[in-house]
């Protein structure tokens, strides 16, 4: 471990052993917070993609214990904090986007285990085992995609899947193959997730587009055409959305109000309360893979959050 990092998990540990993460919990029991997760590994399972993205199934599965012993965990329609009445211990509402296999299955069934509601973001143009470019692309390493390629990947080429597909290939850049866990669920897959209770399933857009840089009739495409898709097809549907890459701006957030949903959520931020009202722009905590169990202690009680 570097300097750093060692640096970094002796303080956590110091304020792990403090009352502060207690304290700061007390003092968010009338707020919300919104975690986004994204694939999660079965027992056993290798790893492979953009690492930050795939959590094992045996840290889930933790991280899933603490909340339930120290948070109320709520469906993703009861996280507004004008919803908040009398309440003892902060809320906590729980999302995956992307709907990978991984999530879909190993996830759900830890989440019903412990009677736990959860959101599946869903994009129906990658349902039934496709794969996606940042984790092909991604190199075997665990450094993840380097910033310049996926900024040029979601600014010039629109986060498009075949078009960053083809740049990288023109590039000379090749695929990695994927393991099932990390693949798109099938919508058989989605079914018998949505039929659990507690589960439901919401919108993240047609095609995991960058939804900032498309013209306005392609963006009502994104946004409308995957609520048609989900309600013909699963009883248990939320309209929400959460924003591919986490990139919006103002001109999307009234397209998504104007689509019909009831509020959107970012990939960024932290807590939900009174500083956090708009519903089209709601922050969410990521939680990557590498995250170790004292930061997710610390920033899921409202210290570290960024």
């Amino acid at each position: 471990m570097s300097l750093r990092g060692t640096l970094r998990t002796l303080g956590e540990r110091g304020l792990i052993a403090s009352r502060v993460p207690s304290a700061a919990r007390a003092a968010r029991r009338d707020d919300a917070l919104v975690l986004a997760y994204h694939n999660i590994v079965p027992a056993g399972a290798r790893a492979a993609g953009d690492r930050s993205l795939h959590l094992s199934q045996p840290a889930f599965v933790e991280q899933l214990d603490w909340l339930l012993d120290r948070y109320d965990v709520v469906p993703l329609d009861r996280v507004r904090a004008d919803d908040a009445a009398s309440a003892r211990r902060p809320r906590v509402a729980i999302t995956f986007d992307d709907a990978y296999r991984g999530a879909v299955t190993v996830g759900v069934r830890e989440l019903v285990r412990r009677g736990l509601p959860a959101t599946i973001f869903v994009t129906p143009a990658f349902v039934g085992g496709k794969t996606f470019w940042w984790d092909v692309l991604a190199p075997r390493d665990d450094e993840g995609l380097d910033a310049t390629f996926r900024e040029r990947a979601l600014d010039e080429f629109q986060g498009d899947d075949t078009r960053v597909r083809e740049w990288a290939r023109s590039s000379g850049r090749a695929e990695e193959p994927m393991p099932d866990h990390a693949e798109c669920a099938t919508e058989d897959e989605l079914c018998a997730s949505a039929r659990q209770p507690g589960i439901t399933l919401g919108s993240h857009t047609w095609s995991h587009r960058n939804l900032a840089r498309l013209d306005d009739a392609t963006l009502h495409d994104e946004l409308t055409r995957p609520v048609a898709w989900l309600e013909e097809r699963f009883g248990a549907v939320c309209r929400w959305i959460s924003y591919p890459y986490g990139s919006f701006d103002a001109r999307v957030a009234r397209a998504a109000q104007r689509a019909g949903y009831a509020g959107a959520l970012r990939i960024d931020g932290g807590w939900i309360g009174g500083a956090a009202r708009d519903p089209f722009a709601l922050p969410r905590l990521n939680v990557p893979a590498g995250l170790s169990r004292d930061g997710f202690i610390l920033r899921t009680a409202g210290l570290l959050c960024r």
